[in-house]
């Protein structure tokens, strides 16, 4: 489970330099996939001064490398799986599932029109769709 940016080591720091800031984004955005959002927050944010600011957009840099560290590893991992021959099966399974899962809800949704009246569907359709975007499509071609 990701941790909430008031949980991470900038939310720590915006909580005690700039309290205004995390009340803003704090609670709904995660510690991943905001740091140019962040960036931005805090460059206009008028009661830092220019070495609280600096700090904390240091601290953006920090967990920018960081993030790209993460990726690099992943991307190497698959390098050293390739050259050695190795196939990850629950890897290529799950990708299966949540593709043949994300095609047969398209097809529902163009072929059986009533189901988008049914909450518990839509609901599916959406954690689908996370799974497909926000995972299958970012590992394979970048986050989104």
């Amino acid at each position: 489970m990701k941790k909430k940016l008031k949980d991470t080591k900038i939310g720590l720091l915006l909580k005690e330099k700039a309290p205004k800031v995390l009340d803003a984004i704090g609670d709904i955005l995660p510690s991943s996939g905001t740091l140019g959002i962040i960036k931005n927050v805090i460059s206009k944010d008028p009661d830092l001064t220019p070495e609280e600011k600096s700090a904390l957009h240091q601290q953006v840099v920090e967990l920018y490398k960081l993030e790209v560290e993460d990726r690099q590893s992943a991307r190497q991992r698959e390098v050293e799986m390739a050259k050695s021959g190795a196939n990850d099966w629950m890897m290529n399974l799950t990708g299966i599932i949540g593709l043949s899962c994300f095609v047969f809800i398209i097809y529902a949704v163009v072929y059986i029109p009533e189901v988008i009246e049914n909450d518990l569907f839509v609901h599916l359709m959406g954690l689908v769709e996370g799974v497909v975007i926000g995972n299958i499509f970012s590992f394979y071609y970048g986050p989104t």
